[in-house]
């Protein structure tokens, strides 16, 4: 059937513009990607925190600017001072272990043999038949792995302090996107939802999923991985390991991995201490670890996480691996997002299929632009 010209021309300039949005979309993201953590992070932590900005406005009298400010002063405070402190020690307390590995003072290798003369025959022989009985092949592997640890540290630290300009420079812009999208947040996604092509009561619930799956992966992560650090900090000093605060900040660290987490720090040292004769030690290491620091895991992330989200624990596990696989640190965050959006998304398609089967199935099937009419009905001869 020919069309009319004025809707050809319609249909061309819908389409000449939907690719100019797109090309100026991404050309935008592109610009961003240099500082995608600070971007990426300034709008976690106004998502966060909106709930406290919103409750200070009334009690300013509507002074948006007062209170965002505020806000930003509780933020300060309470996590990026806390979190530049903890660096800093850290930053001494990592170079403090180097510089005992570079002067052998601390020798991996040796607590590794130590280890496995004290194992008995028959896990001996097991590993002997698993290739892995050669004691000197397998300290000369670790000794050049710790050794390549110890150069990418360096290295890493290197590339930080000729970065200090980069660094702080995201900080800023990461602090003052903060400051605006507390005050004017609002307004800025009534604009975004008004642009999503999509019907109100799918977006309210697109976006409320959203923010409630930013919020409970944060704080539930973080506190879990505070709690977790902070029990095997207390736990390492108490039984005289050396360089707690640094063990304590890996096994926060690690804890973001859920069901292994800190147990990947705990556990080896608690074997060391059984088969070097510090027996009592390593049982009560092992018995805090099991009832103290996992219980944190198992208690704490399903109530915080899984609870707010509504995410089976092992779509939160697999989805955290992944984001952190892909996005590193920021992956714990994505990962679990994604997630939520996938499992929101498709639970609304169902809910629509349900309730309207024919117009989704005519959506699937064939476009509406794409329909022709029938032809006419032959004239009789």
């Amino acid at each position: 059937m020919n069309l009319p010209r004025p809707l050809k021309s319609s249909r061309l300039e819908s389409r000449v513009f939907l690719l100019l949005l797109f090309a100026v979309t991404l050309a935008f993201g592109w610009i961003l990607v240099p500082f995608f953590g600070a971007v990426f992070w300034g709008v976690v932590m106004a998502i966060l925190f909106a709930p406290l900005y919103r409750k200070l406005v009334p009690r300013l009298k509507g002074r948006r600017t007062l209170a965002a400010l505020l806000t930003m002063a509780v933020i300060l405070v309470i996590v990026i001072l806390p979190l530049g402190l903890i660096t800093g020690a850290l930053v001494r307390e990592g170079a403090a272990v180097y510089e005992r590995i570079q002067s052998g003072e601390l020798n991996f290798a040796s607590y590794f043999a130590q280890v496995y003369a004290a194992l008995p025959d028959w896990l001996t022989s097991l590993l002997d038949r698993a290739g892995l009985g050669n004691l000197a092949e397998l300290q000369e592997k670790l000794t050049a792995s710790l050794r390549q640890i110890s150069q990418f540290v360096a290295t890493q630290a290197l590339a930080i302090g000729q970065n200090t300009l980069d660094v702080v420079i995201s900080f800023f812009i990461m602090l003052y996107l903060m400051f605006f999208l507390l005050r004017d947040g609002a307004g800025l996604s009534r604009r975004i939802r008004d642009a999503v092509p999509l019907n109100d009561a799918h977006k309210r619930e697109l976006s409320a999923k959203f923010a409630t799956v930013v919020r409970a992966t944060v704080k539930g992560n973080v506190l879990v991985a505070v709690a977790q650090g902070a029990l095997g900090g207390i736990a390492f000093a108490f039984l005289g390991i050396h360089a707690a605060l640094l063990w304590a900040v890996l096994m926060a660290f690690l804890s973001l991995l859920p069901a292994v987490g800190a147990g990947l720090i705990w556990a080896p040292v608690a074997i060391y201490f059984l088969v070097t004769g510090a027996v009592w030690k390593g049982v009560v290491l092992i018995a805090y670890g099991v009832l103290v620091i996992g219980l944190v895991d198992n208690v704490l992330r399903p109530v915080l996480v899984g609870k707010d989200t509504k995410m089976p624990d092992y779509v939160v596990l697999i989805s955290t691996l992944g984001g952190m696989a892909i996005f590193g640190l920021n992956g714990f965050v994505i990962g679990p997002v994604i997630a939520a959006m996938f499992m929101a998304v498709w639970d609304l398609f169902v809910v629509e299929r349900a309730e309207f089967p024919d117009q989704i199935e005519q959506i699937v099937v064939s476009h509406p632009a794409e329909r022709r009419d029938p032809p006419p009905p032959n004239d009789p001869a």
